[in-house]
C-alpha cells in the first residue's frame, strides 16, 4: 500500500510540472506574440502569468523535497525527483525570460515602429516547438525525443548569432533606428537563453530514464 502511495504522488508530482510546463509555454508564446505586433494588453498578461509561475514552482519544490525527505526513494524514482526539481527551476527561468522580452516590447512602443532583418517569427517557432518536444519527452519517458531538443539547440544559436550580426550592420548603416535594433539584439538574447532552458530540461530527462549526464556532450558544436 506504501508503494501504491508513493506512485500516486509521482504522478502528481508529474501533473504539476506539466501545469508548470503549460504557463510557461504560454508566456513564451505571448511574449513574442507581443513583441512582433506590439501588444502591451500581452505584454500585461505575460506579467500576472510570470507571478503564476512563480507561485507554481514553489508548490513544487515544496512537493518534490517533501517526497525525497519522506520517502528516501531509490533508483529511477530518485531520479525523476530530481529531474523534476532542475526541471522546475528552468521552467521558471524560461518565465524569466519571457518577462524580459515583455519588458522590451513595452519600452518599445514609443519608438517608431521598423521592420527589423530578423525573423522572429521562424525563431520563436522554433523555441517554442523545443518547449514542446522537451515535455513531451517527459511525458511519454522518451530519451530520443529528448535528444532531438538538444540538437535543435544549435538552430536557435544560429539564429541569434545570424540575428546579432545583421542588427549590428543595421545600426551601424541606419544609427538613428539604434534604440529599435537593440531592443531586437535582446529579445533574440532571450529567446536563445530559452531555448537553452528547454535543452536543458531535455538533459535532465535524458539523467532520468538513461541515468547519463549528457550536459557537456554536445558543447564542441556549440563552441
Amino acid at each position: 500500500m506504501p508503494r501504491i502511495h508513493f506512485q500516486q504522488q509521482l504522478a502528481e508530482l508529474k501533473d504539476k510540472i506539466l501545469a508548470m510546463a503549460a504557463l510557461s509555454q504560454q508566456a513564451v508564446e505571448s511574449a513574442v506574440y507581443a513583441y512582433l505586433t506590439r501588444d502591451q494588453g500581452l505584454c500585461q498578461y505575460v506579467r500576472q502569468n510570470e507571478t503564476a509561475i512563480n507561485t507554481a514552482q514553489r508548490e513544487l519544490d515544496e512537493m518534490a523535497y517533501e517526497l525525497l525527505s519522506r520517502e528516501q526513494p531509490m533508483a529511477i524514482d530518485l531520479r525523476f525527483i530530481l529531474a523534476v526539481i532542475k526541471i522546475n527551476g528552468d521552467l521558471e527561468r524560461i518565465g524569466d525570460q519571457s518577462l524580459a522580452v515583455a519588458r522590451r516590447t513595452r519600452d518599445g512602443l514609443v519608438l517608431e515602429p521598423i521592420e527589423l532583418p530578423v525573423d522572429f517569427t521562424a525563431m520563436g517557432e522554433c523555441t517554442s516547438r523545443m518547449i514542446r518536444s522537451a515535455i513531451q519527452s517527459l511525458l511519454d519517458g522518451d530519451a530520443r525525443l529528448a535528444d532531438s531538443v538538444r540538437e535543435m539547440d544549435d538552430e536557435v544559436d544560429r539564429m541569434n548569432r545570424r540575428a546579432h550580426s545583421d542588427l549590428l550592420a543595421l545600426i551601424q548603416a541606419e544609427p538613428q533606428h539604434t534604440q529599435q535594433a537593440m531592443n531586437g539584439i535582446f529579445v533574440s538574447r532571450s529567446l536563445e537563453r530559452i531555448a537553452d532552458h528547454a535543452s536543458n530540461i531535455a538533459t535532465d530527462v535524458i539523467f532520468w530514464i538513461r541515468g547519463a549526464d549528457v550536459r557537456h556532450q554536445l558543447s564542441l558544436s556549440v563552441d
